[in-house]
Order: structure tokens, then C-alpha cells, then sequence
């Protein structure tokens, strides 16, 4: 099973939208067959989580989970390509 760090932002807005349709840590848990500890530590970032559960929570919340392939340096520009000379 793939375990992925979550990213900063996404553990209050998880909160966010929990909190914005009514629901405790332990609806969430329930809904999602885990326990409240699990539900607050995707909230506060702490620890990994499978990308499994992090998507079901997306689900439930409503919120969309983009994935976006992380850089590993500055890009590097294509040079433009020139038709080769003929050297007869």
C-alpha cells in the first residue's frame, strides 16, 4: 500500500469542509470505517496516510484531490531546432 505526506494545506482543509457540512470527527470516522485519531491526525497533518483514505475523505468532504508531479529543478528550455545545412 502506497503511503503519501500530506500536504500542509490540505489537513485544515479537510477541517474546513468537515466542519462546513456539520459533521464531528467521529461522523467522519464512521462514515469512513476509522477511528476519530485518524480522522484528527489527516487534520492536523500528522503522520502519512494511504492515498486510499485520503481520497475517501476527499469523497465524503466534497472536496476535489489534484495530484500534481512534483519538480525536481528548474525546467530547461528547448532550443529552438534549425533545419541541418547541406555540406556539399
Amino acid at each position: 500500500m502506497d503511503v503519501i505526506r500530506l500536504p500542509n494545506q490540505l489537513g485544515p482543509k479537510l477541517r474546513a469542509a468537515r466542519v462546513q457540512r456539520g459533521m464531528t470527527q467521529a461522523d467522519v470516522a464512521r462514515q469512513l470505517g476509522i477511528s476519530t485519531q485518524a480522522v484528527s491526525k489527516l487534520e492536523t497533518n500528522a503522520g502519512r496516510a494511504s492515498f486510499d483514505r485520503v481520497h475517501r475523505l476527499c469523497l465524503l468532504l466534497g472536496l476535489e484531490l489534484g495530484l500534481q508531479e512534483k519538480s525536481t529543478g528548474t525546467p530547461k528550455t528547448a532550443k529552438p531546432m534549425t533545419p541541418a545545412k547541406a555540406a556539399w
